[in-house]
């Protein structure tokens, strides 16, 4: 058994510049907080997207699965969506949309008057337009040879077809229609089936806890550093120099290295050569500060007590707490959007996920998201900060913190609450299984079913 050190010394230098690095974090996350609320959020489009999805796949559930899948009538739904956004934001596609879904030919009018930018879309306009004026008649258009709407757009397709009277038989496509059904089964069904189990999980483990069979934590190995010098490595190295210093110094390269790319390629680029280098400084940090204790006898297991083996068990406890944490986080999110309406400020890799279609780009977000993201951000909060703070403030304490201090730093008003809650139970699950590699694989579960899940709606 390892004697804890003795508490160290720390020079005037090191406490100035944790005070300084401290003082502008917090000015740092105050603007970021602040910006948020200007940030679009993505939740609008993932519901639009749903909607639009629904309409597709109407025509392939069976009659007695549609209330549960895609609504009593989704092409009410997604007229009424888009009624609610305000016309100044209305793209061309959608206003076109809800000039198509509107019955009403006196009411399409105002929505066709303003002439739209893009070439493709003209003469959907005009075919509408055309109609709604009663200039020509539906039975004018030959659906199979001669007016095609959207090749690419099956959605506007069908719904300007419907529109300008075309039959079902020619204005539905049945490909698109099974493969949606498919598709919105998949993004709809797994997360309710998901979200029962981790319920009942859930329930269980607090039934366990109220009846006193708790087992006991694994003890946690005591890592011989200060607040001061976790203050120097979250607000010194990852916000300071890893996300102020790092990218004005790195994106300008980046930016004229990616001026011929079209994004989302060359914003995918950018995210991950700048999550890279916003990793650097704090990694550096804390590698100068595990070398300073190097003479300390190290604990069975090591200072972050990886303990890599058995994976198995690692790949169960994460699933079981992914399972768990699953119904606090999404009661959050529906509690914060029912009180607060949307706040908007969603992290941008969702909406680049959620529009991006190319096969390169979407590899180096995987890669952002699915495995650095988890590796670095469960070593500085749960492999580094937790056994610092658990021994100045306790093992409870230091759930509560170490989970406001990573949600404080991804930036979001709105998704504060639902990340804190995440926080408590990566938190939890590092203390209750006593290793980090089950908190890196829930994390990276955690992102990689959100990013499956935008694939599944985008498109």
């Amino acid at each position: 058994m390892t004697q804890a050190p003795a508490r160290r010394s720390n020079p005037a230098w090191k406490v100035a510049l944790a005070v300084l690095s401290l003082l502008i974090s917090l000015a740092v996350w105050k603007e970021g907080l602040e910006n948020s609320f200007s940030r679009p959020s993505v939740s609008s489009a993932l519901s639009s997207r749903q909607q639009e999805m629904a309409l597709l796949a109407n025509p392939a559930i069976p009659s007695p699965l549609r209330p549960l899948t895609v609504g009593l009538d989704p092409q009410s739904s997604l007229k009424d969506a888009l009624k609610e956004i305000s016309s100044v934001q209305l793209s061309d596609r959608q206003r076109l949309l809800l000039a198509g879904l509107e019955s009403s030919k006196s009411k399409r009018i105002p929505l066709l008057d303003s002439p739209v930018t893009s070439v493709e879309l003209k003469p959907i306009q005009k075919a509408l337009l055309d109609h709604s004026l009663e200039r020509t008649d539906s039975a004018y258009f030959d659906w199979n040879d001669n007016f095609r709407v959207a090749e690419d757009d099956p959605l506007l397709n069908q719904v300007v077809c419907s529109a300008l009277g075309g039959p079902d038989d020619k204005c539905i496509n049945r490909r698109v229609a099974n493969k949606m059904a498919l598709r919105l089964t998949l993004s709809q069904g797994f997360p309710v089936i998901a979200l029962i189990l981790g319920a009942g999980l859930l329930l269980r483990q607090c039934w366990l806890f109220f009846r006193g069979n708790r087992d006991s934590w694994p003890a946690l190995s005591p890592i011989p550093l200060s607040i001061l010098d976790m203050v120097l490595l979250i607000s010194g190295g990852f916000v300071v120099l890893g996300e102020v210093v790092s990218p004005a110094i790195i994106l300008p390269f980046v930016t004229s290295f990616t001026g011929g790319l079209v994004s989302p390629l060359s914003d995918s680029i950018k995210v991950f050569i700048g999550y890279c280098a916003m990793t650097g400084p704090p990694l550096f940090i804390l590698r100068r500060q595990l070398k300073s204790i190097q003479n300390t006898a190290l604990p069975d297991g090591g200072w972050l007590q990886w303990r890599l083996r058995p994976w198995n068990t690692a790949l169960l406890r994460a699933v079981y707490g992914w399972l768990m944490v699953m119904p606090p986080v999404l009661l959050t999110g529906w509690l914060m959007s029912l009180f607060f309406g949307d706040q908007g400020g969603s992290n941008p890799l969702l909406q680049l996920v959620l529009t991006s279609r190319d096969p390169v780009a979407l590899i180096l977000l995987v890669i952002t998201t699915v495995l650095l993201a988890p590796l670095f951000e469960e070593l500085v909060f749960r492999g580094v900060l937790i056994p610092v703070l658990a021994k100045e403030i306790g093992e409870i304490w230091t759930v509560f913190a170490s989970a406001f201090v990573f949600a404080l730093a991804h930036l979001s008003v709105s998704e504060f609450p639902p990340l804190f809650v995440l926080g408590i139970g990566l938190a939890l699950l590092r203390l209750t299984s006593g290793r980090l590699l089950p908190c890196v694989l829930m994390h990276a579960l955690w992102n990689g079913i959100t990013f499956t899940n935008l694939l599944l709606l985008g498109g």
